[in-house]
């Protein structure tokens, strides 16, 4: 037998039934842990993510399904792929025909060694969040009620799967064993006959004793008080202080320990056959009847009154625990969470799922924390169903919670969604995906306080950052490569890449969550990041520029009691809602300057020789570059332009002065023409500082001929004109500005690209 398999055998009509399974490749291991049936899991177990060949017995076959095949050449024969599925896998055995014989049960772990504990975690904390919601002042819950053991099947298994988390959980089991090892205790009153003699004091109702009580013994002569009482009694009722452990508080632990108990023998004894959840109710129903059989509860009394409202119960450690379990317990048996179906339906323990819901609760406390939001929403995240009350938290529902930031200098709309999905069907402006449709776990969307999510997208002033679940990471390399500061060299980056292609020839595409985060950043519109959440220890954040946003990353959020690692995830979010604090921030210009590019359909084309956009030039483009159109009177007027590189227009209200608007005052070119001419090749360049202020006096020590104004707007012009508008025409009464007649010395102001529209070819 090789060291990498295992033999599964179970009796059938008076016969062996031999399962033999073999792992294929090294790290396919197959082993039977010691603690299975302590967790009630069968004893072979195998791991997700990896194949197994199988072989059984002649005459016998595996049934069929997403998970087990056959050999076309020997039906004895096949191969199971587990997947992503983790629990017990049960194996349906048939004979030659097809006909169904018996089964044999298998399990699947998680590639994750902590998963059993992570489970058990999560399920413990995702119930104490519902719990938390059932007991707010509007939940549905008004009154306790029985639980229906002949619901649905399903059904009663989520509540017990909730009630178990509860109960197996390390906290409950360290309070019970703080409260068997240092019970509450009290004194009470014990009434015992004593001999006389042995009576040590005497109390009134000893003394009354003395007097009348029957059964009387002479005193001797000699005897002090013969001649007061000439007998006494030679026994009386002594009544004396014995300390207890029959409290209130320890009749209502009892009580409960009993309530948990009978829910369980109720639930197994409902179950039928030889399954995974009759063992596990089996184990748990043990666990308690152990905890029952201690000393200390012999002594203690069933309780008349439940003493809620002891300091004991409420404050000492062990007993509050035990008090906040029971309160739990009452409601848990009532909540159904049909997304449990999800992650243990069918024997199934898909962990993965689990996490993805235990992390909606953690980012939601998180926010609230964050941004001191109460989302109205959370109250409709249980509700009351037909088959109880339902917990409306389940893969694929979108659920969204809205909430107001108030920060000293801004308010900010907030909307935490699950499960949003981002249709690919809408076209800019609208929110969305430009590619296909888009649905990550988690959406952290922002935007200004008082407009609507609507026109914040259609203004570029809303900002997404999606979150996804992936519990199945073990190493942030595999998706993200080497993870230090490292420089490779190019032969080296060339190496590795290389490796990777043959990698996903092969099938085994490392890198797709990060491909995953990259396609949300890039196709989701006004995506501000995209950030793994996985439970491990390293955290990894690439920003695209110089902010915080945008950005990729992963960050590390474990199941625990203590430390889940979330500081990390608080760090970068408080982070991020300073950024949107800043209104001076990259994202606030680059946000504007999408708005101003996208905001109309119109599309321009310049096709003509323009100057090269870099250097000095950088900015120049056709839509943003101005050129100012300016009239000078004569020959005499242009030599004095080019002569000392100045332009003048005319200030004030008086007819023929210069309107200022930006694009005038902006403008980086100047086009002069004079009376009756309508086609110019004068272009000249201005000075990028803008135009300036001359007075009457200035202009005249300029030499100026005949001024007239008191003061005169002037330009710095480049008197060479840029090579590429050499020998370069324009007709200016193609321009909208001009007026003609009259008012054609009166200057105005037009883009490069309208002016490209009027070259004289």
């Amino acid at each position: 037998m090789s060291e990498n398999s295992k033999v599964i055998t179970k009796e059938f009509a008076n016969k062996p039934i031999v399962l033999t399974i073999f792992g294929e490749g090294n790290e396919s291991s197959i082993f039977e842990p010691a603690d299975a049936a302590e967790n009630g899991e069968a004893p072979v177990q195998i791991q997700e993510g990896y194949f197994y060949e199988y072989k059984i017995t002649d005459g016998y076959r595996l049934k069929t399904s997403e998970i087990v095949s056959r050999s076309k050449i020997n039906p004895a024969t096949g191969r199971i792929s587990p997947n992503i599925y983790v629990g017990t896998l049960t194996l349906i055995v048939e004979d030659a025909t097809g006909a169904e014989c018996t089964d044999l049960k298998l399990e699947v772990q998680s590639r994750k060694t902590s998963y059993r504990g992570d489970y058990r975690q999560m399920l413990v904390d995702i119930t104490d969040k519902c719990t938390e919601l059932l007991l707010q002042h509007n939940s549905p819950v008004s009154q306790l009620v029985e639980v229906d053991f002949n619901a649905d099947a399903k059904t009663l298994y989520q509540r017990f799967a909730f009630i178990k988390s509860i109960i197996d959980s390390a906290e409950f089991n360290d309070s019970v064993y703080k409260i068997i090892s240092s019970p509450v205790t009290r004194w009470k009153d014990c009434d015992s006959i004593k001999d006389i003699r042995a009576v040590k004091r005497m109390d009134s109702s000893a003394l009354r004793q003395i007097t009348s009580a029957t059964n009387r013994i002479s005193l001797p002569d000699n005897h002090p008080l013969k001649t007061r009482m000439p007998s006494v009694p030679s026994k009386i009722n002594i009544t004396s202080k014995t300390e207890t452990v029959d409290t209130p508080e320890n009749r209502f632990v009892k009580y409960a320990l009993n309530s948990f108990r009978s829910f369980i023998g109720d639930f197994r004894i409902k179950l039928k056959g030889d399954s995974r959840l009759k063992t596990e109710a089996t184990l748990l129903e043990s666990k308690l009847e152990e905890y029952l059989s201690h000393s200390v509860f012999k002594e203690i009394s069933n309780p008349t009154t439940l003493p809620l409202n002891s300091p004991v119960l409420q404050r000492k450690e062990g007993y509050r625990e035990i008090l906040r379990v029971w309160l739990m317990f009452d409601l848990a048996a009532r909540l159904v969470w049909h997304g449990g179906e999800d992650v243990y339906s069918s024997d199934k323990k898909d962990v993965a799922v689990l996490y993805e819901y235990w992390l909606f609760f953690k980012l939601l406390d998180i926010l609230k924390e964050l941004f001191d939001i109460k989302p109205d929403e959370i109250k409709d995240l249980i509700k009351e169903t037909e088959d109880g009350l339902g917990l409306q938290l389940r893969q694929g529902k979108y659920i969204p919670l809205k909430g107001i930031y108030s920060s000293k200098n801004r308010k900010l709309h907030i909307e935490f969604s699950y499960n949003r999905a981002f249709s690919g069907k809408k076209e800019y402006p609208h929110g969305g995906s430009w590619t296909m449709d888009m649905r990550p776990d988690y959406t952290l969307s922002i935007w200004p306080f008082g407009i609507s999510q609507a026109q914040a997208e259609k203004e570029e002033l809303i900002v997404h950052i999606h979150f996804d679940a992936k519990y199945k990471i073990d190493n942030l390399s595999t998706i993200f490569g080497d993870l230090s500061d490292k420089k490779l060299s190019e032969e080296e980056m060339q190496e590795e890449l290389s490796t990777e292609k043959k990698e996903i020839i092969k099938g085994n595409v490392k890198r797709v969550d990060l491909l995953k985060m990259h396609s949300y950043k890039d196709a989701i519109r006004r995506t501000g990041g995209a950030y793994i959440l996985y439970p491990g220890s390293e955290k990894y954040q690439k920003k695209g520029f110089h902010e915080i946003i945008p950005g990729l990353g992963a960050f590390a959020i474990s199941p625990s009691d203590s430390n889940d690692g979330s500081r990390e995830l608080k760090k970068f979010l408080s982070e991020v809602t300073e950024h949107f604090l800043n209104r001076a921030s990259q994202r606030e210009k680059i946000s504007l300057k999408a708005f101003e590019t996208y905001k109309t359909n119109e599309i321009n084309e310049v096709n003509d020789l323009l100057p090269e956009t870099y250097g000095e030039n950088r900015g120049l483009l056709p839509d943003e570059t101005f050129v100012l159109i300016g009239f000078y009177k004569d020959a005499e007027h242009l030599k004095w332009i080019t002569s000392n590189k100045l332009y003048n227009a005319r200030t004030g209200s008086t007819r023929g002065s210069l309107r200022l608007s930006a694009k005038e005052t902006g403008a980086k070119y100047i086009l002069l023409h004079t009376t009756g001419e309508t086609t110019t090749s004068r272009l000249f360049k201005l000075d990028c500082k803008g135009p300036r202020i001359f007075s009457k006096l200035t202009m005249i020590s300029k030499l100026y001929p005949n001024p007239t104004q008191e003061f005169y707007l002037v330009y710095d012009i480049t008197p060479e004109t840029e090579k590429e508008f050499e020998n370069t025409r324009w007709d200016i009464t193609q321009l909208q500005g001009y007026l003609g007649a009259r008012n054609s010395a009166l200057p105005f102001a037009v883009s490069l690209t309208e002016l490209m529209k009027a070259v004289v070819l």
